[in-house]
């Protein structure tokens, strides 16, 4: 793993006669979040117990290969309420079902079931007081403890009790919760993690549109939804027969439910990578926002300069596909600048390439990117090329990716990263590697990672920059989180926590 991963992408539906397939549909959307595993529950009256159930269905994989039979979706993922999950897990967890959202329970009141993106921070001191209860936990996931929680909450309904939980938990949640009555979506406080509100119209007699709630507006898209708004930072919403409703602090509706102690840190690097550029993320679509980080790398990293008369343009190329827009802004502002330069196509990505295709030991690391990228030669040959990519993580791609440039034939190769070195780790629902790994820690120096990934030269977007491009698209860089750059943690985390999702 060189690129660093998001651990799920959540997906939520509410009063429609197909909210499953809904699901299925919009979870393909966010599967760019999470390839590992993949699940979807739905809540429906059964006539033979005279109650109502939770069927689920989850496994290992990605999602058209959890739902292979379609017969699933008429004969037991019925109902016009669901929820879906779609997971990237970490070393020591990968093999364990029990991890594999959405959750399940049945207590005293009822059903519910739950899906989380993020990171709590506070999670060992919630483990450890609920073990000391004698709490029993089937998973090594973090996203347990809410259950528990709730479960053990004295408050009165599923919504207080679920209220009541989210009180006790710290870090990062955006999470999709549904009851025998109504869907619940709720975000942390800082608001680390995104979780947006869509509608799709009254139609085949309904009386109430639907709603849906998902990590990315591109879920809204693949099933021609509305996105209404962003759920805001500490909001919890209620959605039944009623509509819509928000929970205030102490319970009563109508309100902000959770208080920000800390203020609103949203997670920058939703931009930098995460999120598909064209999904709508802490209200502004994620292309503005890159094209703009580009358009600033071009003033901290500029294009090596080439005079007229003296020699073809340099030309830059983004390293498919995540860096494609931030490129297509270092050029636009690279030639507004004088600095001349020519955006092409250098590299192409094989697109049908699966996660597991050659597992780790059966080949070097050099071939497992050559399974996934191949050099355009013709482009490359004699060439000066300036390689933009989102990040540079570990660098190990990057690092075997330049290899196959000069090997195709590029006279100089230079690298512009859009954003700023990645130096620390992340406890809020993000997955990097350790500290000790990351190229910017790893080898020191600007210039000895440039001698290490075997570069003419190496340039970061500062990050001065990085909050420059999001305040012109956003009008103020005060809510946002980026720890992983400059290590200033906004939520305080736990002495000795593993940054990784929590494997006990």
């Amino acid at each position: 793993m060189d690129k660093a991963r998001d651990h799920c992408g959540i997906f939520g539906v509410f009063n429609h006669p197909d909210a499953a397939r809904l699901s299925y549909f919009g979870l393909h959307a966010l599967q760019h979040r999470g390839q590992e595993s993949a699940g979807i529950v739905t809540s429906v009256y059964d006539e033979t117990k005279g109650r109502r159930v939770m069927p689920v269905l989850k496994d290992f994989g990605l999602v058209l290969d959890v739902f292979t039979d379609k017969a699933r979706f008429d004969d037991t993922l019925v109902g016009d309420a669901a929820i879906g999950h779609t997971r990237y897990s970490t070393s020591g967890s990968a093999t364990n079902p029990a991890n594999i959202q959405p959750f399940v329970a049945h207590d005293r009141e009822g059903h519910f079931a739950l899906a989380h993106n993020g990171n709590l921070s506070n999670a060992r001191a919630l483990r450890e007081r609920l073990v000391e209860r004698g709490t029993l936990f089937s998973s090594s996931s973090d996203t347990e403890l809410i259950l528990h929680l709730a479960a053990q909450s004295q408050q009165e309904g599923p919504v207080a009790r679920i209220v009541d939980a989210l009180h006790e938990c710290q870090g990062a949640f955006s999470l999709v919760i549904l009851t025998d009555d109504a869907l619940i979506a709720a975000r942390d406080p800082n608001g680390f993690r995104p979780l947006a509100l869509g509608t799709l119209p009254a139609t085949d007699g309904r009386e109430h549109p639907a709603w849906v709630v998902a990590s990315e507006s591109c879920a809204f898209d693949i099933i021609g939804a509305e996105y209404v708004r962003d759920i805001e930072p500490g909001e919890i919403l209620v959605i039944d027969r009623e509509g819509v409703q928000r929970v205030a602090e102490g319970g009563d509706f109508n309100g902000v439910c959770m208080p920000r102690p800390h203020g609103v840190s949203q997670c920058v690097f939703e931009y930098v990578y995460f999120s598909r550029p064209d999904s709508k993320v802490f209200g502004t679509t994620v292309d503005k926002v890159r094209r703009k980080m580009g358009k600033r790398l071009a003033h901290d990293a500029p294009v090596p300069f080439v005079a007229k008369g003296e020699g073809k343009r340099p030309i830059v190329m983004s390293v498919p596909d995540s860096s494609n827009t931030a490129a297509i802004g270092y050029v636009s502002e690279s030639n507004k600048m004088g600095n001349r330069c020519k955006l092409d196509i250098g590299l192409i990505r094989n697109h049908y390439v699966g996660r597991t295709f050659i597992s780790p030991g059966q080949s070097s690391r050099e071939q497992r990117v050559r399974t996934k990228f191949n050099p355009v030669a013709g482009v490359l040959k004699d060439r000066i090329v300036v390689m933009v990519d989102d990040s540079i993580v570990r660098g190990t791609t990057a690092q075997a990716l330049v290899k196959m440039v000069r090997e195709a034939g590029a006279a100089e190769v230079h690298f512009r990263s859009a954003s700023p070195p990645v130096r620390w780790p992340c406890f809020y629902g993000m997955d990097f590697p350790s500290r000790e790994e990351l190229a910017a820690n790893k080898h020191g120096a600007v210039d000895k990672i440039a001698e290490w990934l075997g570069v003419d030269s190496l340039g970061y977007l500062s990050v001065e920059g990085m909050l420059a491009a999001v305040e012109e698209a956003h009008e103020t860089r005060e809510r946002y989180c980026h720890a992983c750059f400059s290590g200033e943690y906004p939520v305080p985390i736990e002495t000795g926590v593993v940054k990784e999702e929590n494997d006990w």
